[in-house]
């Protein structure tokens, strides 16, 4: 939207599994904006799951039309920490075996980059609904525990590779 330089959002999506996050994006020229989102996660889920966690990840975007409405892409680095386990589930993807997650706990820090498209739509003067998905690369190191609750650890200053989804985003955006 023309005369519109800041956004202020939340990722309904994070919000659903009770992520604090909020993103500020400015616009840098007519068809660039920098978009800066953060998420936070300092729950125990319970006595022996645990999906604790920070992110920092800021983007740039080009849009295809005016900035904040249409189709834009976007190109992100990512970085933060983590502490989780106990996450019951049987899910391989790329080379990543989250599968580990049911039966121990990691805790460690990443960073990484990668790409994204999305797509905003103008729900009214100050309001816009956007989606995203972005995908790409991140470097780990963690510390591996026997379990969730316990603090015995069984592995120490691991190195992972992963390659995959680094961006998915249903964001509400109040435009100023």
């Amino acid at each position: 939207m023309k005369g519109q330089d800041v956004a202020i959002k939340t990722n309904v999506f994070y919000d659903a599994f009770k992520n604090i996050n909020l993103g500020v994006e400015v616009g840098l020229a007519p068809r660039w904006t920098l978009d800066v989102s953060g998420d936070f996660n300092a729950w125990t889920l319970s006595h022996d799951r645990r999906w604790k966690h920070w992110l920092a990840q800021p983007e740039a975007r080009y849009w295809f039309c005016d900035r904040f409405a249409g189709h834009f892409i976007g190109i992100h680095v990512h970085g933060g920490q983590y502490n989780v386990g106990a996450l019951g589930n049987n899910m391989s993807f790329l080379g990543t075996d989250f599968s580990r997650l049911t039966d121990s706990r990691f805790q460690g820090w990443f960073i990484g980059a990668g790409a994204g498209y999305g797509y905003a739509w103008i729900l009214g003067r100050h309001w816009n609904l956007e989606a995203e998905l972005g995908v790409g690369y991140a470097y780990t190191r963690y510390d591996q525990f026997r379990c969730a609750g316990c603090g015995k650890r069984v592995a120490e200053n691991l190195p992972h590779h992963y390659f995959g989804v680094t961006k998915l985003a249903v964001n509400i955006v109040y435009l100023f």
